[in-house]
């Protein structure tokens, strides 16, 4: 499966979960142990590349979650 941009716009770390939005505008809910890193926590606005994974009750959900830098566009040449 390919890899997704997005960003999380929300992350309750107490409960261990948040909320991403796809660039294509789609929302994911993810639980703090997908986030690759193992620090199982994630800024609140992190711009991210992650994976789909199919969830508990068989809706899809982010896996493999790394926060990577935001690059601004290309600009038009």
């Amino acid at each position: 499966m390919p890899t997704l941009d997005g960003q999380v716009v929300a992350f309750d770390e107490h409960r261990g979960l948040g909320e991403i939005r796809a660039a294509t505008g789609e929302r994911y809910v993810f639980h703090c142990t997908a986030i690759a890193d193992g620090t199982r926590t994630i800024a609140g606005d992190a711009h991210v590349e992650f994976l789909l994974v199919p969830g508990p009750v068989g809706a899809f959900e982010a896996g493999v979650i790394r926060a990577v830098e935001r690059r601004p566009p290309c600009p038009n040449t």
